[in-house]
Protein backbone atom coordinates (compact mmCIF):
# COMPACT_ATOMS: atom_id res chain seq x y z
CA UNK A 1 0.00 0.00 0.00
CA UNK A 2 1.60 3.13 -1.29
CA UNK A 3 1.19 6.57 0.73
CA UNK A 4 -1.82 7.59 -1.20
CA UNK A 5 -4.06 4.80 -0.58
CA UNK A 6 -6.74 4.00 2.20
CA UNK A 7 -8.29 0.98 3.43
CA UNK A 8 -11.27 0.71 1.58
CA UNK A 9 -12.95 0.86 4.86
CA UNK A 10 -11.56 4.08 5.47
CA UNK A 11 -13.03 4.98 2.35
CA UNK A 12 -16.33 4.09 3.08
CA UNK A 13 -16.58 5.83 6.22
CA UNK A 14 -15.52 9.17 4.84
CA UNK A 15 -17.84 8.60 2.19
CA UNK A 16 -20.58 7.99 4.06
CA UNK A 17 -21.24 10.67 6.55
CA UNK A 18 -23.42 10.12 9.54
CA UNK A 19 -26.09 12.86 9.56
CA UNK A 20 -27.94 13.21 13.13
CA UNK A 21 -31.21 15.29 13.49
CA UNK A 22 -31.68 16.43 16.90
CA UNK A 23 -33.20 19.27 16.84
CA UNK A 24 -36.62 19.14 18.36
CA UNK A 25 -38.07 20.47 21.21
CA UNK A 26 -39.45 17.55 22.88
CA UNK A 27 -42.87 19.29 23.11
CA UNK A 28 -44.74 15.83 24.18
CA UNK A 29 -41.87 15.87 26.99
CA UNK A 30 -42.72 19.04 28.38
CA UNK A 31 -40.59 21.01 26.54
CA UNK A 32 -37.26 19.44 27.23
CA UNK A 33 -35.28 18.45 24.20
CA UNK A 34 -34.32 14.72 23.31
CA UNK A 35 -30.63 15.41 22.81
CA UNK A 36 -29.80 16.51 26.10
CA UNK A 37 -31.87 13.69 27.91
CA UNK A 38 -29.81 11.34 29.99
CA UNK A 39 -28.74 8.11 28.93
CA UNK A 40 -26.71 5.62 30.20
CA UNK A 41 -24.88 8.72 32.26
CA UNK A 42 -24.75 10.94 28.82
CA UNK A 43 -27.23 13.07 26.97
CA UNK A 44 -28.54 11.39 24.02
CA UNK A 45 -26.86 13.21 21.28
CA UNK A 46 -23.44 12.22 22.51
CA UNK A 47 -24.78 8.54 22.45
CA UNK A 48 -26.42 8.49 19.23
CA UNK A 49 -23.01 10.80 18.04
CA UNK A 50 -20.72 6.88 19.21
CA UNK A 51 -23.38 4.86 17.86
CA UNK A 52 -22.84 6.69 14.04
CA UNK A 53 -18.64 6.40 14.90
CA UNK A 54 -18.90 3.09 16.18
CA UNK A 55 -20.67 2.24 13.57
CA UNK A 56 -17.70 3.11 10.69
CA UNK A 57 -19.09 6.96 9.98
CA UNK A 58 -15.70 9.07 10.07
CA UNK A 59 -17.69 12.32 9.67
CA UNK A 60 -20.71 13.32 11.85
CA UNK A 61 -22.82 16.59 11.16
CA UNK A 62 -25.55 17.05 13.78
CA UNK A 63 -28.51 19.32 13.41
CA UNK A 64 -29.44 21.27 16.59
CA UNK A 65 -32.29 23.21 17.35
CA UNK A 66 -34.34 23.71 20.43
CA UNK A 67 -31.87 24.94 23.05
CA UNK A 68 -28.75 24.68 20.94
CA UNK A 69 -26.28 26.52 23.21
CA UNK A 70 -27.48 24.16 26.33
CA UNK A 71 -26.67 21.32 24.34
CA UNK A 72 -22.97 22.33 22.87
CA UNK A 73 -22.35 23.65 26.66
CA UNK A 74 -24.21 19.92 28.08
CA UNK A 75 -22.73 17.56 25.58
CA UNK A 76 -18.94 16.46 24.69
CA UNK A 77 -19.24 17.04 20.56
CA UNK A 78 -15.65 17.06 20.09
CA UNK A 79 -14.84 16.52 16.06
CA UNK A 80 -18.75 16.96 15.04
CA UNK A 81 -20.05 19.39 12.53
CA UNK A 82 -22.76 21.13 14.63
CA UNK A 83 -25.28 22.62 12.18
CA UNK A 84 -27.83 25.40 13.72
CA UNK A 85 -31.42 24.81 12.53
CA UNK A 86 -33.48 27.86 13.12
CA UNK A 87 -36.63 26.59 11.63
CA UNK A 88 -36.39 23.58 13.91
CA UNK A 89 -40.48 24.34 15.02
CA UNK A 90 -41.10 23.83 11.45
CA UNK A 91 -40.07 20.11 12.26
CA UNK A 92 -37.67 17.19 11.09
CA UNK A 93 -38.05 18.34 7.27
CA UNK A 94 -36.00 21.25 8.35
CA UNK A 95 -33.46 19.53 9.94
CA UNK A 96 -33.08 17.59 7.35
CA UNK A 97 -32.80 20.41 4.79
CA UNK A 98 -30.48 21.81 7.25
CA UNK A 99 -28.46 18.28 7.10
CA UNK A 100 -28.42 17.71 3.77
CA UNK A 101 -27.27 21.10 3.03
CA UNK A 102 -23.76 20.99 5.26
CA UNK A 103 -22.57 17.99 3.90
CA UNK A 104 -22.98 19.89 0.22
CA UNK A 105 -19.48 21.06 -0.25
CA UNK A 106 -17.80 18.02 1.75
CA UNK A 107 -17.61 15.48 -0.66
CA UNK A 108 -19.40 12.78 0.97
CA UNK A 109 -21.26 10.53 -0.90
CA UNK A 110 -23.98 9.54 1.22
CA UNK A 111 -25.62 10.34 4.72
CA UNK A 112 -26.69 7.88 6.91
CA UNK A 113 -29.20 9.55 8.29
CA UNK A 114 -30.45 8.59 12.47
CA UNK A 115 -32.84 10.37 14.78
CA UNK A 116 -31.59 11.15 18.20
CA UNK A 117 -34.62 9.51 20.15
CA UNK A 118 -34.42 6.25 19.47
CA UNK A 119 -31.61 4.36 21.50
CA UNK A 120 -32.65 1.44 20.77
CA UNK A 121 -31.14 1.42 17.30
CA UNK A 122 -27.19 1.07 17.92
CA UNK A 123 -23.82 0.39 16.00
CA UNK A 124 -24.86 -3.29 15.09
CA UNK A 125 -28.21 -2.19 12.85
CA UNK A 126 -26.50 0.94 12.03
CA UNK A 127 -23.59 -0.34 10.40
CA UNK A 128 -26.14 -2.75 8.57
CA UNK A 129 -27.40 -0.18 6.71
CA UNK A 130 -24.28 2.06 6.49
CA UNK A 131 -22.98 -1.23 4.41
CA UNK A 132 -25.37 -0.93 1.90
CA UNK A 133 -23.36 1.87 0.53
CA UNK A 134 -22.37 1.75 -3.33
CA UNK A 135 -22.32 5.00 -4.94
CA UNK A 136 -24.38 8.11 -4.84
CA UNK A 137 -27.65 6.58 -6.09
CA UNK A 138 -27.79 4.36 -3.10
CA UNK A 139 -30.71 4.29 -1.01
CA UNK A 140 -31.31 1.65 1.83
CA UNK A 141 -33.17 1.38 4.80
CA UNK A 142 -33.10 -0.35 8.16
CA UNK A 143 -36.57 -2.50 8.68
CA UNK A 144 -38.13 -4.34 11.31
CA UNK A 145 -40.35 -6.93 10.94
CA UNK A 146 -40.17 -6.10 6.93
CA UNK A 147 -41.34 -2.62 8.52
CA UNK A 148 -38.96 0.70 7.05
CA UNK A 149 -37.15 2.44 10.13
CA UNK A 150 -33.97 4.32 10.72
CA UNK A 151 -31.17 4.65 9.65
CA UNK A 152 -31.89 5.34 6.20
CA UNK A 153 -29.28 5.64 4.02
CA UNK A 154 -29.23 8.56 1.03
CA UNK A 155 -26.67 8.73 -1.58
CA UNK A 156 -25.86 12.49 -2.43
CA UNK A 157 -27.48 11.77 -5.75
CA UNK A 158 -30.94 11.96 -3.82
CA UNK A 159 -30.16 15.11 -1.54
CA UNK A 160 -32.10 17.53 -3.90
CA UNK A 161 -35.38 15.18 -4.46
CA UNK A 162 -35.13 14.66 -0.55
CA UNK A 163 -34.85 18.20 0.04
CA UNK A 164 -37.68 19.52 -1.94
CA UNK A 165 -40.12 17.03 -0.56
CA UNK A 166 -39.32 17.38 3.05
CA UNK A 167 -41.69 19.26 5.28
CA UNK A 168 -43.20 19.33 8.45
CA UNK A 169 -42.03 16.18 10.82
CA UNK A 170 -42.23 14.07 7.61
CA UNK A 171 -38.43 14.03 6.92
CA UNK A 172 -37.84 12.19 4.07
CA UNK A 173 -41.36 10.21 4.27
CA UNK A 174 -42.53 11.34 0.62
CA UNK A 175 -39.70 11.04 -0.95
CA UNK A 176 -38.88 7.56 0.20
CA UNK A 177 -42.84 6.00 -0.76
CA UNK A 178 -42.18 7.75 -4.12
CA UNK A 179 -38.58 5.79 -4.60
CA UNK A 180 -39.49 2.78 -2.61
CA UNK A 181 -38.79 -0.08 -5.62
CA UNK A 182 -35.29 1.35 -5.28
CA UNK A 183 -34.48 0.81 -1.39
CA UNK A 184 -32.21 -1.99 -0.12
CA UNK A 185 -34.11 -3.25 2.89
CA UNK A 186 -31.98 -4.38 5.66
CA UNK A 187 -33.90 -6.20 8.40
CA UNK A 188 -32.71 -4.98 11.58
CA UNK A 189 -35.06 -6.16 14.23
CA UNK A 190 -32.61 -8.82 15.21
CA UNK A 191 -29.83 -6.64 16.85
CA UNK A 192 -31.90 -3.19 17.75
CA UNK A 193 -35.21 -2.19 18.92
CA UNK A 194 -36.95 0.83 17.13
CA UNK A 195 -38.61 2.21 19.81
CA UNK A 196 -39.00 6.44 19.81
CA UNK A 197 -38.66 8.66 23.09
CA UNK A 198 -41.33 10.76 21.81
CA UNK A 199 -43.63 10.81 25.53
CA UNK A 200 -43.36 10.96 29.39
CA UNK A 201 -44.13 7.23 28.94
CA UNK A 202 -41.75 6.52 26.76
CA UNK A 203 -38.70 7.67 29.37
CA UNK A 204 -38.93 3.70 30.61
CA UNK A 205 -36.41 3.05 28.11
CA UNK A 206 -33.37 4.75 29.12
CA UNK A 207 -30.61 3.90 31.46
Amino acid sequence: MTDNETPAEDQVGDRVAGLLLAAGGGRRLGGRPKALLEHRGHPLVEHAVEVLRTAGCARVHVVLGARAADVRARAALDGCTLVDNPDWEQGMGSSLRAGLGSLAATGARAALVCLVGQPGIGAAATARVRARFRDETSLASAAYAGVRGHPVLLGAAHWAGVAATASGDRGARAYLREHEAEIALVECGDVARPYDIDTEADLVHLE
